[in-house]
């Protein structure tokens, strides 16, 4: 674990509000000159704890209206079934998060469609065909109640 200070989550809760921000106002919000700034920020992006910058899309807008969460199931488990199915969801646009799960699936996948035909289609023809999997079940969003990449750094660790 990386250890943080009080400066480094004031600049972590600052560049997650808008990481556009310029090292000069970021100072100014988190009360160190803008060279701290820099090597601070500098040494966060070296040790991973920022893992990178990105413009956050609207996909309504863009055209790509349905969000599902797809759990799957592999016929056996191991390394190897493992390792290949992630190698084949890596290769797929459209799922834009996969996780390795406990419970009844194997795996809940994050995946965004233009519509349901396209969705229908991109399990058809992407997912269930993957060597390996058993079942593939998915619940569509109807109404997104909350998204945020904002993390919680009030409960992160500091030294």
């Amino acid at each position: 674990m990386v250890q943080l200070d009080s400066y480094d989550i004031r600049l972590l809760s600052a560049l997650q509000e808008e990481a556009r921000l310029s090292n000069v106002a970021l100072s100014e919000r988190v009360h160190l000159s803008a060279s701290q700034v820099h090597r601070r920020l500098r040494r966060l992006e070296e040790e991973g704890v920022i893992a990178q910058y990105r413009a956050q899309l609207d996909p309504d807008l863009i055209g790509l209206g349905v969000l599902a969460f797809t759990s799957v199931s592999l016929e056996r488990h191991g390394e190897s079934p493992a390792q290949a199915f992630a190698q084949a969801v890596a290769r797929l646009p459209e799922v834009l998060e996969c996780f390795s799960v406990t419970g009844e699936a194997d795996y809940v996948l994050r995946i965004v469609a233009r519509d349901l035909k396209a969705f229908s289609e991109f399990l058809m023809h992407a997912v269930m065909p993957i060597p390996g999997v058993r079942s593939v079940r998915s619940n569509i969003v109807l109404e997104t109640v909350k998204q945020t990449t904002v993390l919680p750094l009030g409960q992160a660790e500091v030294r």
